[in-house]
Parts: structure tokens; C-alpha cells; sequence
């Protein structure tokens, strides 16, 4: 038994050694110019957070994530953010900020293992209801005016109800003069009783200073209400 056990934790060791040898070297050789840069900014009205989510991929999104813990920094508005990973999502690094204090600029540098820096700043501004919807919408035209947009820009809208067979709306829609139109016609595939509403403002860029394997950014801002449907 004693003999086994010697034999055993020696070959324990040397495979740990070889595991974090590996871990490290990985970390140490990684190439700056082949990382896929991906910035994910979401949040919603009822949550009332903000959530950054920075990852780091080799060649290409959904690859490997790298940390960069002892060879680079990731900052958000001059805070230094400290890496996590998790088995589905790898390596990330998160914040969560209050909606109130997260409306303006916003700033991302990445420093790599060679001290270069990329900066990447955007503003971010969530939408709101002009004015509360009703507890009860018959079947006619209604407008939902919003905050937080300008005319040309564009929402996702969802309109569900809870019929399991109805397809419900989910389309892109332009906002004219701070505001989106419901028609009859919309509302012909959603059964009388609970409507959820959702939407979102959403965006994707190309990020301004990538290194050469490229990145983006995306922000996404939603808000959902319910209101009972009636002919």
C-alpha cells in the first residue's frame, strides 16, 4: 500500500508542474496580433444594471479566451478588472455598474504582453417610455413614444402572447419622430389577454483601434411591459 502511495504522488506532482508549466508558457506566447476582440455591453430596465463583458479569443470568435492576468491589463474607466472564466464561457472579464451611473462615455484599454494599448471609448444611452402604456390596449393603431433615440435609428420589437400556436411579432422597426407604430394588422397573430412587449436598442461596430485579428462591440438596452389585449 505504502509503496503504491510513494510511487503514486511523485507522478501527481510531476503532472501539476507540467499543467501550470503549460498554462503559463501558453499565456507567455500568446501573439497580440492574432486576438479576436469581443465587447459586450448589456443591460435592461428591470434589472437596473449595466453589465461589460470583455473577452479575448485566438484567431477568431468562439476559439480559445486568453487572460491576460500576468502578462497584459484590461481596464474600464481607469479600473483594472481582474479575469474569470467559467467551463462554457472561458475567460472573460466583467463589470457590473448601476444604469444611473452608466449613461455617458465610456473608455476600454487593453494593454498586451508587449505593452502595446488599444483604446476603444463609446457612449452609451438607454431608452425609456415617453409615456407609461395603459393596462388595456384594444385592437386599433397605438404609438409607443421613446426616449433615448433618434428618428432613423432602429428598435427590435417582440409582442408575445401566451398561446403556445401564436407567432407573435419579432421584427427590426424605425423610430420616426421619437416613436414606433402598432397597426391592426400587427396585432392579428396575437390572441385577447396578457401581451408581453419588449424592446431593444441594440448595436454592433467594428472596434476603432482592433488589433490585426479585428473585434467588435456590441450594446444592447431593452424594456418590457404587459398590458392585456381586447378587441
Amino acid at each position: 500500500m505504502f509503496k503504491n502511495f510513494f510511487l503514486t504522488v511523485p507522478f501527481i506532482l510531476l503532472l501539476v508542474v507540467a499543467c501550470t508549466n503549460d498554462k503559463t508558457k501558453r499565456k507567455k506566447t500568446v501573439d497580440p496580433n492574432v486576438i479576436y476582440y469581443d465587447y459586450k455591453v448589456w443591460g435592461d430596465e428591470e434589472n437596473s444594471y449595466v453589465t461589460i463583458r470583455l473577452q479575448y479569443f485566438i484567431g477568431e470568435e468562439g476559439g480559445k479566451t486568453v487572460s491576460w492576468e500576468k502578462s497584459g491589463k484590461v481596464e474600464f474607466d481607469g479600473e483594472t478588472l481582474q479575469p474569470d472564466s467559467s467551463r462554457m464561457n472561458g475567460f472573460y472579464y466583467e463589470a457590473m455598474i448601476p444604469l444611473e451611473n452608466f449613461v455617458g462615455k465610456h473608455s476600454i484599454v487593453f494593454t498586451d504582453n508587449n505593452k502595446k494599448q488599444y483604446k476603444e471609448e463609446f457612449d452609451f444611452s438607454p431608452i425609456s417610455l415617453k409615456t407609461e402604456m395603459p393596462p388595456v390596449i384594444n385592437r386599433k393603431e397605438f404609438m409607443i413614444g421613446l426616449n433615448g433615440l433618434d428618428s432613423g435609428e432602429t428598435v427590435r420589437l417582440l409582442l408575445n402572447d401566451t398561446a403556445y400556436y401564436s407567432r407573435g411579432i419579432d421584427r427590426i422597426d424605425t423610430v420616426q419622430n421619437d416613436s414606433i407604430i402598432i397597426t391592426p394588422r400587427d396585432m392579428e397573430n396575437l390572441k385577447n389577454g396578457p401581451v408581453y412587449l419588449e424592446i431593444y436598442k441594440e448595436g454592433e461596430w467594428p472596434l476603432k483601434e482592433p488589433g490585426r485579428g479585428g473585434g467588435r462591440l456590441s450594446i444592447s438596452y431593452g424594456l418590457k411591459r404587459v398590458f392585456e389585449l381586447k378587441d
